[in-house]
């Protein structure tokens, strides 16, 4: 009787203890309908890039409303440059507040690709990766899956981490070697959060346009950058300087098998608000947000213009050599 007494008393701790365990499918249930019921949400945190020996750091901020309304604010920690990544009912910007201008985009943005720092994009991440893992590990859930970057092919997963109170913690986004590229940590998500009608408006978000006192318009490109990262069979045959209005222009001419063309410029504070059109997609590239087509790639860095062209150089290569000169940039200045 003590036997069959015991028995069954194992057995009831072995049910209760299996009963009580969170599953992988718990977890996804859980984070995603805390995410679909969600009317908005506001998130802080902090998001590191890294570029080989190079760590670029971003303050992130992301405001979420009902009806495909986003607002995400990236400032660069090194310089206190802030870019505003925007989407309403009237399309998808990048606005750069010190400069009075905003890129508007045809794009499919945030849904054509992933995104560390959209609670959205991580749940459909894990929902469309039929072999992602799962695992409790120091107190956290983690979670390992696909992800989707078009346009950094070695970009392959994700490991997300989860707390016991389903709150998105960290998210670190690897390269096909496992190594950490991206990552994410969330120090505040409010699901509850609510905004001003014209949080999302253009015209309120570069109402800050020339009060940015971290921003210095300069008027002379004291150095050239050149692109530590060079396609095959392809070399630099010209260097002009052309003087504009209120600064400088310097176009690099390369020639070979692979063409292209960079552009450096002085940038210039729009007096009136300047919306620039663009058929492509915004993308951080290194310490700044780019505007990024099939041929063509547009940022601007340091109180300089940067373009990118080729007719003949695939976008991935384009962004490579966007990424070196970015490098080369961060170099000159830190050696002024």
């Amino acid at each position: 009787m003590k036997k069959y007494v015991l028995v069954l008393l194992m057995f009831c701790s072995i049910m209760l203890v299996g009963c009580g365990k969170t599953t992988e499918k718990d977890v996804i249930k859980d984070i995603t309908k805390n995410v679909e019921k969600s009317g908005g949400y506001y998130l802080e945190g902090e998001m590191k890039i890294i570029n080989n020996e190079d760590t670029y750091t971003y303050d992130v901020e992301v405001s979420y409303q009902k009806e495909d309304n986003y607002r995400v604010s990236l400032t660069n920690t090194a310089n206190n440059h802030e870019q505003i990544i925007l989407k309403n009912n009237e399309g998808v910007y990048v606005v750069t507040p010190a400069l009075n201008k905003s890129f508007k985009f045809q794009s499919e943005w945030p849904y054509n690709n992933s995104q560390v720092y959209l609670l959205q994009s991580l749940i459909n991440d894990l929902a469309n990766d039929k072999e992602k893992t799962f695992e409790e590990k120091d107190g956290l859930y983690v979670l390992k899956s696909a992800v989707n970057y078009p346009n950094n092919n070695n970009l392959t997963s994700q490991i997300i981490y989860i707390d016991k109170g389903m709150n998105f913690k960290e998210v670190h986004v690897l390269d096909s070697n496992g190594v950490p590229q991206i990552k994410m940590k969330f120090d505040k998500i409010d699901m509850k959060a609510t905004f001003d009608k014209n949080h999302f408006a253009l015209d309120e978000n570069l109402k800050t346009a020339n009060t940015d006192e971290t921003y210095r318009p300069v008027n002379s490109i004291d150095d050239t950058i050149y692109p530590m990262y060079m396609p095959d069979e392809t070399h630099l045959i010209s260097e002009d300087v052309i003087n504009i209005e209120n600064g400088e222009r310097l176009i690099l001419t390369f020639e070979g098998e692979n063409p292209f063309m960079v552009v450096e410029e002085t940038a210039t504070v729009a007096e009136e608000m300047e919306i620039i059109p663009v058929v492509g997609d915004p993308m951080l590239i290194a310490d700044t947000v780019a505007a990024v087509t099939d041929t063509s790639i547009t940022w601007v860095s340091n109180g300089i213009e940067y373009y990118v062209a080729s007719e003949v150089v695939g976008q991935e290569e384009l962004i490579n050599i966007a990424k070196s000169l970015s490098v080369s940039a961060m170099v000159s200045a830190m050696e002024k």
